[in-house]
């Protein structure tokens, strides 16, 4: 029988080859199901036997360190940036600014330039022992505990690698990860973040490394810095990282001219489109080490290398006023009125300024001529300001102090971006905003309640809080009316609540008393609690006078739930009118308690089985998740060659019945899954 030291060992060497089958080669040979479960052993087994854990344990992915100050650490290679151009007629002289020097044929290495966060990685005796940010590029800070939670960064290399040497890349985040990160956080009542560079920059930087392994960084690794390394090239030491086990570019290409590169220019700048992650460029490399060491460098930047930067469609145009919205969280989001401008195939009116620190870093006065690109070429992005039309009494634009809406003064926390209004229960915006929240499709789903039905209730006193749905009678709804001025493509229209109008939204009133309690959570708006987080609760403490009560201790012990969520849980069961909220909904029948979800499962059928559900069924797409979910499956947004199989509705999307064909996953029907179930 193996000691605990060797089952320590064992387990971790096993696990980490199944993450790099998985996050390398793309080809899992263990369910994740098998997966955790292995982690579970080894997880247990650390915390009974800690001085036996290993440097490389893939326990150290799932986070869990929390940093509350990052140290500064001197780079022992200087992380220079490249020199940028934005012409084809630069790229030429810099190939006549090689060849002066360099009388041999030069060979050059094109790559993409990732749009994300520069990142410098120390491995010792084949393990990585520290991860370094740019920084200004002779200090950075020390993100070790957050990059060991990227997958795509190994934390034990194979091979003939040398003994110490330095490697550096680029840290991002890919766009599905994007999209699923900024419906979470507008679930939960955050702004959005305004592309995934800032997203990624952002993680990298959080306290928990826990919530920077939930966020599914990815990571590029493209160049090597070391004493006696095995190879006399750039291209050849991209090969060799790949045998070490590191992530390397998935796009390069050796040319041999300057014609060459310009025409892989030219392709990507179309193609990039396609990617799933951002690129903003490409970079451009001497391809022999022994000619750029002939070539050198400058104070700043190689002469060896430099990169093209694709152009973004920039227009200028004048600033209107600014509006300030109001969300259900009380955030508080300036808003950009502009002269209508044609950008990218469409006319641009508004634009985001995000919050106060953004506004303040335009340093915005009035009347001022904005520019503004298309961020990832769909979302209208104000990046500067044109000084030189700038009038001479113009007076700057500050951002309000008090609320818009109900007058309260504004607040801002020190670790948060957003400006918020602080008075919650009394402010219309936020007071519609949880109502909305409350009956969408993931919360209650109470969809005879849509089509700005829920508007019309609060305009005329009927509903004020969530828990007034369910005193709502058909005496009290028929005859309301209001009329929908135009807007854009719908004429002006009048929504009536006339007998079949009223006897819809009581029936789905009605019906949500069924909806099960982690739903119910999530109804609540809890702020930073979102749809996952409030599973993981329900599931924990069972029933909400348990979480209720619930010390801030106990609350994180919950998986993802860190000092911010739990604070937020303890002021929302502190304030009266939330506690009398629940009374309200207890009375009501709402379901506040759950049975445990090992008791909920009908069968394990599924179990281990990633799913992907795409189209129209007979049922709501939730009914269905519900059933896979029931059946011990797991519902994922995206196609890969991890994903078990589609489920296919009518209309399912083009586009991911084409991946799933090139990559031969199985697309079943509703009526083939029933059977399965059966």
């Amino acid at each position: 029988m193996l000691s605990a030291e060797e089952q320590i060992k064992k387990l971790t060497d096993e696990l980490n080859q199944h993450n790099y089958n998985y996050y390398m080669l793309d080809n899992p040979v263990i369910s994740d199901f098998e997966f955790d479960k292995l982690l579970r052993e080894l997880m247990n087994l650390e915390k009974t036997y800690p001085e036996y854990v290993q440097p490389d344990s893939p326990t150290q992915r799932v986070g869990g360190t929390i940093t509350k100050h990052f140290a500064s650490v001197k780079h022992i290679y200087p992380m220079l940036s490249l020199g940028n151009t934005y012409s084809e007629a630069e790229l030429v002289e810099f190939d006549s600014r090689i060849k002066e020097l360099i009388t041999e044929s030069v060979e050059y290495v094109c790559e993409l330039k990732y749009d994300g966060l520069a990142i410098s990685v120390v491995y010792e005796n084949g393990v990585m022992v520290r991860a370094v940010t740019r920084g200004d590029g002779v200090h950075g800070d020390d993100v070790t505990a957050n990059v060991k939670t990227i997958h795509s960064v190994p934390l034990r290399l194979k091979g003939d690698f040398p003994p110490l040497f330095e490697i550096r890349g680029e840290i991002i985040l890919p766009h599905d990860r994007f999209e699923i990160l900024n419906r979470e956080r507008e679930d939960i009542g955050e702004p959005p973040f305004a592309n995934p560079r800032n997203a990624a920059s952002g993680s990298l930087k959080l306290q928990e490394s826990a919530e920077v392994a939930r966020r599914g960084l990815d990571c590029r690794l493209y160049y090597v810095l070391g004493e006696n390394l095995p190879y006399t090239t750039h291209y050849e030491s991209i090969q060799k990282l790949k045998e070490w086990g590191f992530r390397v570019p998935d796009v390069m290409q050796k040319v041999s001219n300057i014609q060459q590169v310009i025409d892989f220019m030219h392709v990507w700048d179309k193609e990039r489109k396609k990617l799933n992650y951002d690129i903003d460029g490409i970079v451009i490399k001497v391809n022999s080490f022994a000619q750029q060491q002939q070539l050198g460098r400058t104070a700043k930047n190689p002469r060896w290398a430099i990169a093209y930067k694709f152009k973004a469609e920039k227009v200028a145009t004048k600033l209107l006023s600014v509006d300030y919205q109001v969300g259900r969280t009380g955030i508080v989001t300036p808003v950009a009125n502009l002269q209508p401008v044609a950008l990218a195939g469409t006319i641009v009116k508004r634009a985001t300024l995000h919050n106060a620190d953004v506004m303040h870093a335009l340093d915005l006065h009035q009347n001022d001529y904005l520019f503004v690109e298309k961020g990832g070429e769909i979302i209208p992005k104000i990046v500067g300001v044109d000084l030189a039309k700038r009038e001479a009494a113009a007076q700057p634009v500050a951002f309000i102090s008090h609320c818009p809406e109900c007058g309260a003064e504004l607040k801002k926390n020190e670790e948060e971006a957003g400006t918020f209004c602080p008075n919650d229960t009394h402010c219309n915006p936020q007071i519609k905003g949880k109502l909305e929240h409350f009956i969408s499709r993931k919360a209650m789903n109470i969809d005879s309640l849509g089509e700005g039905k829920v508007e019309i209730l609060f305009d005329n006193h009927l509903v004020k809080n969530i828990a007034d749905f369910y005193q709502l009678t058909a005496q009290n709804l028929l005859g309301i009316e209001k009329k929908i001025p135009a807007d854009g493509n719908k004429p002006e229209r009048v929504i009536s609540f006339r007998e079949k109008t009223v006897e819809n939204i009581l029936t789905g009133i009605q019906q949500s008393l069924k909806v099960p309690f982690e739903r119910v959570l999530f109804a609540l708006g809890i702020r930073y609690v979102g749809e996952t987080t409030a599973k993981k609760l329900a599931k924990h403490f069972q029933n909400i006078d348990a979480l209720a009560s619930a010390t801030k201790e106990e609350l994180m012990e919950v998986e993802d739930v860190g000092d911010r969520v739990a604070d937020s849980i303890i002021d929302f069961f502190n304030e009266t009118d939330n506690l009398e909220t629940v009374v309200r909904l207890r009375q009501s029948g709402l379901q506040l308690a759950s049975l445990s979800f090992d008791n909920q499962l009908l069968s394990n059928i599924l179990q281990g089985k990633s799913i992907v559900v795409s189209g129209v069924f007979s049922v709501s797409r939730d009914e269905i998740k519900n059933q896979i979910e029931l059946h011990g499956g797991k519902t994922v947004s995206s196609i890969s060659k991890n994903t078990s199989f589609v489920l296919a509705g009518d209309n399912m999307g083009p586009e991911k019945k084409k991946k799933a064909d090139s990559l031969h996953i199985p697309i079943i029907s509703e009526t083939e899954l029933n059977a399965m179930l059966k």
